[in-house]
């Protein structure tokens, strides 16, 4: 009985002491790092609470409007692209992984199998939409007026020599369609939710000079906070690194 309250008392201590932290985060990676680096944030005095998000938007807005802390879901192309669109002024505390987009098909084994007038399904935010272009343009399948600006989109292909016919969808969905088309562009993200081995299962996939690494957003009046420093340093830890290349083995890269 005396352990039962002196354990009681350590809870009740911790609670009251405790700082909460509510970060907005995709289910995979995002949500299963932050999982893991929440027992070492508590004995550093920060109640991290993980708040699952399935879409691009929300976490962003609710940062925006102070209901959340930070996300972690993004990289700074769409970030920007974002603040630039929604007027809003979110930060980068930290870059913690990467994951490469990649190219998928459950009817082809590979690009060069693709069909004239093949339909293909592409995140339809301007930064992922952008990437998926750049992708096939680096692989031969598409030109683009500008094949450095990763804000291009299905207006500015100049050459498709398999008059591959485009369609942009949102990010989530594209593995649930991937039955549908002949090929699909898929966040590594979504890509694992479905259960795809991006290492195996991507026709192509980006290289590791990909800009998109993965950062801890939050706002500008929250950056300097000590919760906010303390999940940055958590997620820059060896043990993080460790977990990230043993769960994801190569699908997902640390970029610390």
């Amino acid at each position: 009985m005396k352990k039962l309250l002196v354990a009681f008392a350590a809870v009740a201590a911790f609670s009251a002491h405790a700082e909460t932290l509510k970060v907005a985060a995709s289910p995979v990676p995002h949500a299963e790092i932050l999982e893991f680096v929440k027992p070492a944030l508590a004995k550093e005095g920060v109640d991290l609470q993980v708040k699952v998000f399935t879409d691009y938007v929300q976490p962003n807005v609710q940062v925006a409007e102070k209901r959340l802390d930070a996300n972690f879901f993004q990289h700074q192309p769409y970030l920007d692209e974002f603040n630039k669109a929604k007027g809003t002024h979110l930060v980068s505390v930290g870059g913690v992984h990467l994951e490469p987009l990649g190219a998928y098909s459950s009817k082809y084994k590979k690009l060069a199998d693709l069909p004239d007038g093949a339909n293909v399904v592409i995140p339809n935010d301007a930064t992922n939409g952008g990437r998926a272009l750049l992708l096939l343009a680096n692989n031969g399948l598409i030109t683009l007026k500008d094949p450095t600006n990763i804000l291009s989109t299905i207006k500015d292909i100049t050459g498709n020599t398999k008059n591959l016919k485009f369609r942009e969808l949102e990010a989530a969905t594209l593995p649930r369609v991937l039955t549908q088309v002949d090929l699909a562009l898929i966040n590594t993200n979504y890509a694992l939710e479905a259960k795809l081995d991006p290492s195996k299962d991507a026709l192509v996939i980006e290289g590791s000079d990909s800009p998109y690494v993965n950062i801890l957003v939050t706002r500008e009046d929250n950056k300097d906070s000590d919760a906010v420093k303390k999940l940055v340093a958590a997620l820059h830890t060896p043990e993080v690194k460790q977990f990230i290349e043993e769960k994801y083995k190569g699908a997902i890269k640390p970029a610390f």
